[in-house]
Order: structure tokens, then C-alpha cells, then sequence
């Protein structure tokens, strides 16, 4: 192995190790809270990380080994599977990212109508359009024998070996990453920039009573003034601050493959193996972000997680107690014997 593989290898365990923890997390956080349960976007965060704990344990390993060996990993079933599994998680997790910023839209547009607009059943609805949506390409690729391990990635991915087959693979290449990642992402920023619009719109009138109340009160006192003024900068920056991180994090995580996987498509442009490599890591690390960037930093979660810790830590703290209470007794026992 060279340098490059040993650190591309290194990356892949660290990718692995992280998402496991932070979506058994999510997941932890989803079946502890009654609250987190109740909520609408709760069913998209839960199939998001369905998705992303699925690719960790199926995906990634095999990846780690294709690295490694230089070779594919199992046999021609278990790598059509894995295949299969990918081209199936990776546009389900998509969609429901998509999912999650129609709920938030629906939410801060129309607050009033949220509650009849999107009710469990509704989202429900949504996760079954993402299944089935998500489904039918692996289906199509499998049927056609496009399924196999790609040495450019690693990875048991689409792939096509028949050269007789190149201008249909092309043509379904397109369709699948027009229908997955360009669709989620034009979803992704109509949604946000008008949840953006809404949160600037608040805002500006916000700041309006602010420097209203600022000049009214005329003793007040310079730091409490300059304070209101720094939460009026934060507040603006907030909002833009997130969704520069939803869109943000999709594009920088996905972008590069999709393009790569475009560009394979080209005879003419030769793309070096590290590259490729890199690019699937780099779509890899969308599994690891995505707890963090939907779930574990939010508020909600944060309390839920803290709770979870907080009690598995005074629940061993309790038994290591009773366990030096009874090696004491013991003790004492023999002693007075």
C-alpha cells in the first residue's frame, strides 16, 4: 500500500467510527424523547438516519477492502448487493434532505396552516414516494447487470462492463443523478431561500422596534445598548449561517462524485484513482455530517442526548458505589472472622 492508501484507508475507518456513534445517537435521541417522536420532521430525520446507518455498516467496509486488497471484496452476490444498497441509500438519503427543508419551508411560510399541510400521514406519504422513487433505479441497473465492484472508487457501485452497453448506461447515468442529486438540490435551495427571505423579513422588523426602543430610551446605559446591537447583528446572521450549512454541506459532499461520476462517463478525460477515491470519501462524509447538521446540534437534541449520557453516567457511578460498598463489607466481614 502507498502512502495515499494508507491515509485514504485511515479516513474511511475515522468516516465509519464517527457515523456510527453519531447516528446511533440520533437514534437513541429518537427512541428516548416522546417529543422528538411527536414531531412531523422526526419520521424524515428517522429514515435519514436509517439510510446513513445502513451505508456505514454495508457500504463502507467494503470500501475499506477495496482499498486495502485493490480488489473486490466477497463475491460477485454480496458485491451486487452492496451495489444495490448504495445506489438505493445515497438517493433515499438525498430525498429525504430534500423532505426535510419542504417541512421547514411549510413551516415558516405558511405557520399558520403547518399543522393541516403536513400532518404524520402526509409525511408518510412523502417517505413513500422517497422509497419508491429511490428503489426504482437500483432495480433498473440490477436487472441490466450495471452492479459491480469500480476500482476508480473502490466500491460496489453502478458500473457497466458490456462496451455494447455504453450509450444506454450514459444516458441512465444522466437520468440518475439528474433525478437524485439535481432535483434534491434545486428543492433544497427553493426551499431555504424563501425560509431565508421569511427569517431576513422578521428580522428587518425586529430591528425596526429595536432602534425604536434604543432611541426612546435615552438614559440607558452604552453596553446594554451596544449588547442590544450585537444580538441584532446574530440574530441577521443566524438564519443565513444555517441554511449556508444545509445547502452548503450537500454541495461540498456530494457534488464532487456526482461530477466524477459524470466525467467517468467521457473517454476522453482520464481521472486519477486517488481522485476517485477521495470524491466517494468525500460523499461518505455526508453520512457523518448529517446527524450533526439536522439533529444533534439542535436544541431538542442536545437536551435529549445530555439526559441520555448524564444517566448512563450516574447509573455506573451507582453500581461502581454498590460494587465498593459490598467489596467493603466483604472486607469487614473477613476481619472481624
Amino acid at each position: 500500500m502507498s502512502i495515499w492508501e494508507v491515509i485514504l484507508a485511515f479516513v474511511v475507518v475515522v468516516l465509519m467510527l464517527v457515523a456510527l456513534l453519531a447516528n446511533v445517537l440520533v437514534l437513541m435521541c429518537f427512541l428516548y424523547s416522546a417529543d422528538i417522536r411527536k414531531q412531523v420532521p422526526g419520521l424524515f430525520i428517522l429514515n435519514l438516519t436509517f439510510c446513513n446507518l445502513l451505508m456505514t455498516v454495508s457500504n463502507m467496509p467494503l470500501t475499506l477492502a477495496g482499498i486495502i486488497y485493490k480488489s473486490q471484496p466477497g463475491g460477485d452476490q454480496i458485491c451486487h448487493i452492496v451495489g444495490f444498497l448504495e445506489t438505493f441509500l445515497t438517493t433515499n438519503s438525498m430525498l429525504s434532505m430534500a423532505a426535510l427543508s419542504i417541512d421547514r419551508w411549510i413551516a415558516v411560510v405558511f405557520p399558520l396552516s403547518y399543522h393541516s399541510k403536513m400532518r404524520y400521514r402526509d409525511a408518510a406519504l412523502i417517505l413513500s414516494y422517497t422509497w419508491l422513487h429511490s428503489v426504482s433505479f437500483p432495480i433498473v441497473a440490477a436487472s441490466l447487470s450495471w452492479v459491480g465492484f469500480h476500482h476508480l472508487y473502490a466500491s460496489c457501485t453502478l458500473y457497466n462492463k458490456r462496451p455494447e452497453d455504453r450509450t444506454q448506461f450514459v444516458i441512465f447515468t444522466g437520468v440518475f443523478h439528474t433525478l437524485s442529486f439535481l432535483l434534491s438540490l434545486i428543492v433544497l435551495c427553493f426551499t431555504y431561500l424563501k425560509v431565508l427571505k421569511v427569517a431576513r423579513f422578521h428580522c428587518k422588523r425586529i430591528d425596526v422596534i429595536t432602534m425604536q426602543t434604543l432611541v426612546l430610551l435615552v438614559d440607558i446605559h452604552p453596553s446594554v445598548r451596544e449588547r442590544c446591537l450585537e444580538e441584532q447583528k446574530r440574530r441577521r446572521q443566524r438564519a443565513t449561517k444555517k441554511i449556508s450549512t444545509f445547502i452548503g454541506t450537500f454541495i461540498l459532499c456530494f457534488a464532487p462524485y456526482v461530477i466524477t461520476r459524470l466525467v467517468e462517463l467521457s473517454s476522453v478525460v482520464h481521472i486519477n484513482s486517488h481522485w476517485g477515491i477521495i470524491s466517494k470519501c468525500l460523499a461518505y462524509s455526508k453520512v457523518v455530517s448529517d446527524p450533526f447538521v439536522y439533529s444533534l446540534l439542535r436544541h431538542q437534541y442536545k437536551k435529549t442526548w445530555k439526559d441520555i449520557i448524564n444517566k448512563i453516567l450516574k447509573r455506573s457511578s451507582i453500581n461502581s458505589s454498590a460494587l465498593m460498598s459490598e467489596s467493603h463489607n466483604r472486607n469487614t466481614l473477613q476481619l472481624n472472622e
